[in-house]
């Protein structure tokens, strides 16, 4: 009996010390944290994230082969928490959601019919499926069947529609349809998404600088729902209000119903829906992403600063913007005059844009009040200049200097500013552009007797806006055509006296395509005038450069511009980015507000430690092969909404906005002239 105690605790001290060197030998690790992550997730096995389980998916996140937000069904408190596990930034988790980008279903072109086969797989194997559209809905439901939530149907237009309520952000339809048609996107990644080739992109989408989703805003609006239509826009525009007024709308011009008929009006559209909000009362409420603590420094508060500061603020970074002038909004402000935008509804705007928790300061200019040096060691992670084309050109005359001679957007920006401007009777402006036109029309509210606008081509080549000219016209602006400034004239006391022009004649076209002007000799005239506008063209201010600093090592063009690469509005300094006129020279608005989307998507790159390259087959602003079409058929012509505006005796002696605001009724019209057009199909008229 003794003996056979003893045997079995020699036994299994034997057992244990074989044990104890297998476990030596053999010893698997496994890292605490997945227990501590797996703790966090739901539980439920459902494999919605991809992985076999909950288990599987905690080792992945610990792993770093999956994301912090790679649960579909937790919440952001769980997601910051495993962050924080993984040490990184507990603010970097946004929710997933599927969208659909393809309208076209059951109207789409069907090329091929295929019996017996009933998925969209299936078809797409066979010469890539049955539609003419290479990248449209084919409408067989694979995704329905693949979406393990319910959030998705196919609508009775036949193409998928998805239940944001439901939606858990799995991906599951993404992977199963053959053609992109759906993809599930965080917010941030579809605000600073640029268009490409591949997209489905009606012409005027495509054409817009903004990017912006026309077909599908004024879509919402003709559905009356008009608080969709503004968060449609602002998804890529921040300032709809003032795009809303003075955009000159070059989307219009690739509207297909304007191949048979007149175009949509698109932009009258934009603003009945941004007038709609402002004048409602409330604010809708703009989402932002959880905070990364990055710091961005915005040098300018124009239409380009304030896009990228929007932009940057809602993927979820702190950018601070440094203004020169008293206020923001840059040529919004100081460029275009009251009655084209009035101040009140700018101030609105960018009180809404900095309410998402962007910090500005007002009266400091780069170089005087702050160098470059203090501001990168204050800690901010990037830097993106958007400083204005703010230098107006000379003409290089004799006289220039003379007491009563002004440029255009000095004066433009002194009546802005409500400072003294001593303004004469008789007034010559110099130039074509949008800036001559607004000089003319504010001279005219300002109580002079004659304005003359002096142009060395004709009315045809003038690059202003047409529905500017017109205004321009109709309000008395006398128009001098094919008139070269040869010299200003002046009196004893220096005081301007008139203007001496050669008159001109077209010859052959220069490099912009238009005629050149060839001056008549011994054509001198004067125009009798006590004042003079010259309003010829701009180009950035770049004083605060040779300091010393970095900012001497950054290539500027000859146009006096920062150099950048097109795509990614990066200059040869790394952590420096540049858009809108000062990347570009003077150019739209528009283009300023697209220019600012643009830095901010490659700005978010950079900062966020990845590689800043261009999408893949980025767009800008090109078009997608085969989209511009010829004809147009099933248009039946139905008259264009025209802009309500004030009668020139109501509106010629102050500075009340000219254009207004179309009706409801008038925008629920217009709505429907709409084709909602996508890339190939779009709905004829019945």
């Amino acid at each position: 009996m003794v003996e056979s105690i003893l045997f079995t605790f020699g036994l299994g001290a034997v057992c244990g010390l074989i044990l104890s060197f297998a476990s030596k030998i053999f010893y698997v690790y496994e890292d605490p944290r997945i227990a501590r992550v797996e703790n966090l997730l739901a539980g439920a096995n459902c494999g919605g994230c991809g992985f076999a389980g909950c288990s599987a998916a905690a080792e992945a996140i610990v792993n770093e082969e999956a994301p912090a937000n790679a649960c579909i069904l937790v919440g952001v408190e769980n997601v910051s928490e495993i962050a924080i596990i993984m040490g990184s930034e507990a603010g970097t988790a946004e929710p997933l959601k599927s969208y659909n980008n393809c309208d076209g279903g059951k109207r789409a072109t069907d090329r091929f019919i295929y019996n017996g086969l009933n998925t969209c797989s299936a078809v797409t194997s066979l010469y890539g499926g049955k539609r003419d559209c290479s990248i449209g809905c084919l409408g067989f439901g694979d995704c329905v069947r693949a979406c393990g939530f319910d959030a998705i149907h196919l609508g009775p237009n036949g193409f998928p529609e998805v239940d944001r309520e439901k939606c858990v952000g799995c991906g599951a339809c993404e992977t199963a349809c053959p053609k992109s048609i759906l993809e599930v996107r965080t917010v941030s990644q579809r605000l600073l998404h640029l268009n490409e080739y591949d997209n489905a992109l009606a012409p005027c989408a495509q054409t817009c600088p903004a990017e912006i989703d026309i077909p599908r805003y004024i879509g919402h609006i003709r559905n009356g729902e008009y608080e969709e239509a503004v968060n449609t826009i602002r998804e890529r525009n921040p300032l709809l209000l003032a795009c809303g007024r003075v955009c000159p709308h070059p989307c219009e011009s690739y509207c297909r119903r304007g191949i048979e008929d007149d175009p949509v009006s698109i932009n009258q559209l934009k603003r009945f829906v941004a007038d709609y909000e402002m004048n409602s009362g409330k604010r809708l409420p703009i989402e932002c992403a959880p905070d990364t603590g990055k710091r961005i420094a915005v040098i300018g508060g124009g239409p380009a600063g304030l896009s990228c500061a929007y932009f940057l603020r809602r993927v979820g970074h702190h950018p601070e913007i440094f203004e020169a002038m008293p206020k923001l909004g840059g040529m919004l402000r100081y460029g275009i005059p009251e009655y084209r935008l009035p101040k009140k509804v700018l101030d609105w705007e960018i009180e809404g844009i900095l309410n998402l928790g962007i910090d500005d300061h007002t009266n400091v200019r780069l170089g005087v009040d702050f160098d470059f040096g203090s501001l990168i060691a204050s800690g901010f992670d990037a830097v993106f200049f958007s400083v204005g084309a703010w230098n107006d050109y000379n003409l290089g005359i004799p006289g220039e200097d003379l007491d009563g001679c002004f440029t255009g957007i000095d004066f433009l920006a002194k009546i802005g500013n409500n400072d003294p401007v001593k303004i004469g009777q008789r007034v010559a402006v110099i130039g074509g552009g949008n800036t001559a036109i607004d000089c003319c029309r504010t001279l005219l509210r300002k109580g002079v007797d004659k304005v003359y606008l002096v142009y060395r081509r004709t009315r045809k080549e003038m690059p202003a806006n047409e529905v500017e000219i017109v205004a321009s016209e109709h309000e008395g602006i006398d128009f001098v055509f094919l008139a070269a400034p040869n010299k200003v004239v002046g009196n004893d006391e220096n005081q301007v006296t008139g203007l001496e022009y050669l008159k001109m004649e077209l010859g052959e076209p220069d490099a912009s395509g238009r005629r050149r002007p060839v001056p008549v000799e011994g054509s001198e005239t004067v125009l009798d005038v006590d004042m003079i506008i010259t309003a010829i063209g701009q180009s950035p201010l770049l004083s605060f450069r040779g300091k010393g600093d970095r900012l001497d090592e950054l290539t500027i063009t000859r146009w006096n511009t920062f150099e950048v690469e097109p795509a990614t509005c990066q200059t040869n300094v790394p952590y420096i980015f540049a858009a809108g006129d000062s990347a570009t020279g003077p150019a739209l608005v528009v283009d300023a507000i697209g220019g600012g989307r643009k830095a901010a998507r490659s700005i978010d790159l950079f900062v966020s430690g990845k590689p800043v390259v261009s999408q893949p087959r980025v767009l800008l602003n090109k078009h997608i092969p085969g989209t511009i079409f010829e004809s147009v058929e099933g248009v039946v012509h139905k008259k264009r909404t025209e802009m309500p505006e004030l009668e020139v005796a109501e509106r010629i002696n102050n500075l009340n906005e000219v254009d207004l605001v179309i009706s409801e009724a008038d925008a629920l019209y217009e709505s429907s002239r709409c084709l909602s057009c996508c890339r190939l199909c779009y709905n004829a008229d019945s």
